[in-house]
């Protein structure tokens, strides 16, 4: 099975993605989606957790057998950078989302020395913002940062431009189309319902998916 699939149907399987395309969810910017994104629920499924901590070190040995450091976006990256840290024999660290307001006001936690090969893990990728900001601090700080390895991404046009203007490259181990797709023939959704999922992907602002 690819490793598309395989990921696809793991996340499908514990509702870390979990379609809803009659009932919309309702993000925080007040977009409504037909899709809900945990990727933290595979920390609780240790076979799930198995295929997709495996799944970023086989990536990260693929696309950069030179990273020397693992670092995590905060807080959802924190723990998957720390396994696969670990299943590689690598050290790691995390950025957090802003420094903090005592001690060392650290911002990068963990040890980096400027001109190490970083590869930053994140859990999720949907417009980039956050994890272009994590990109910025790392090399403002010295780091190489090689590219970004994710779980999943919505591959939406606005964070692929905003990727692509940062330099800054990401592979993940499924995305919004394999998803839409596996959950059909799984029977999580009805066929129909791909189409109505990639024209919300395709555009998120634009509502008349929800009419079907």
């Amino acid at each position: 099975m690819e490793r598309q699939e395989l990921i696809a149907k793991d996340l499908l399987k514990i509702k870390a993605v979990f379609f809803r395309p009659d009932e919309p969810f309702i993000w925080a910017s007040g977009i409504k989606s037909p899709v809900y994104c945990d990727n933290r629920l595979t920390l609780t499924a240790p076979e799930v957790r198995n295929d997709v901590e495996n799944s970023l070190a086989e990536v990260i040995r693929e696309k950069y057998p030179d990273a020397e450091v693992l670092m995590g976006t905060s807080t959802a990256g924190i723990a998957h950078a720390a396994i696969v840290g670990h299943i590689m024999g690598l050290p790691m660290g995390y950025v957090r989302s802003g420094a903090k307001d005592h001690g060392r006001q650290n911002q990068i936690e963990g040890r980096l020395e400027a001109g190490q090969k970083v590869v930053v893990v994140e859990d999720l990728i949907s417009t980039g913002g956050s994890v272009i900001e994590v990109v910025s601090v790392l090399r403002e700080a010295g780091a190489n940062v090689l590219g970004v390895v994710s779980i999943f991404t919505y591959g939406m046009k606005k964070g692929l431009v905003r990727l692509a203007e940062a330099n800054v490259e990401n592979t993940s181990l499924t995305n919004f189309d394999v998803i839409a797709r596996v959950a059909a023939e799984e029977g999580y959704i009805a066929p129909e319902d791909v189409e109505r999922l990639i024209a919300f992907r395709n555009d998120p602002s634009d509502e008349s998916w929800i009419k079907g």
